[in-house]
């Protein structure tokens, strides 16, 4: 086992940001690590300085984003109207297509070097999924996959009551992430109208507050959802 690897990880909690400013921020910290990775490269494994991991929570104000292969046509109201509805958007660099952050929503960037935990983009989805499906089992929630999608869905079996609760977007480069999850909590759902979510006609977008039928303590979901990473990703953290 490398000697450098590194399981803290470092636990930020940004509260409300704007979209630009945690993008900012996230990307920083993402280069931060890239930089530290090559200058590795040309010492030997006694002298590398070992990678730090960051675990990011948030909230924005309304905006969409698009991801990098997305089709623009997929958001439904005019650019020039997004004012109207007190809403932003941005083309950014994640996979994926577009989706809606807000008010009541949790959103997720772990920035951490997977050289750290293990390295396979698959698995690294599939726990991140995982967190959120056993949140959800916390309050009460029986979430799951659809098979060639991402993110955790209620009724995944039942092609009729399909609802997305968590979208999942991410990048990575030299086994480094950027970008997360989202998952709905007390979500204004009204934002998802216009927009094709992910770029999937035919299925619903749900939060907890509307299968519940009352607003939650986002704090609580929040300390539900940071355990559940640590857990699957075993990571230490620290602050």
């Amino acid at each position: 086992m490398n000697s450098n690897i590194n399981r803290k990880t470092q636990f930020i909690d940004l509260g409300l940001k704007e979209y630009a400013e945690a993008w900012d921020y996230q990307t920083k910290l993402f280069e931060q690590i890239l930089e530290i990775k090559k200058k590795n490269r040309d010492l030997p494994e006694s002298e590398q300085a070992p990678t730090s991991n960051f675990l990011i929570f948030c909230e924005h104000p309304h905006v969409y984003t698009l991801g990098k292969s997305g089709d623009e046509k997929n958001l439904l109201i005019p650019k020039e109207k997004l004012n109207t509805i007190n809403a932003t958007y941005f083309h950014i660099n994640r996979g994926g297509d577009i989706t809606y952050h807000g008010p009541g929503q949790i959103v997720v960037y772990p920035v951490i070097d997977m050289e750290n935990f293990f390295t396979d983009i698959h698995k690294y989805m599939r726990l991140l999924e995982e967190a959120v499906i056993l949140t959800l089992k916390e309050f009460g929630i029986a979430a799951g996959r659809i098979k060639g999608l991402t993110g955790a869905w209620l009724d995944p079996d039942d092609t009729e009551k399909n609802r997305k609760i968590c979208a999942l977007g991410v990048k990575t480069s030299r086994w480094v992430t950027l970008h997360g999850l989202a998952i709905n909590v007390n979500t204004n759902l009204d934002y998802f109208k216009h927009i094709i979510p992910c770029g999937i006609e035919d299925k619903e977008v749900t939060s907890i507050a509307t299968e519940l039928g009352v607003t939650q303590d986002l704090n609580r979901v929040k300390k539900s959802l940071l355990n559940n990473i640590v857990s699957l990703f075993e990571m230490e953290i620290v602050n």
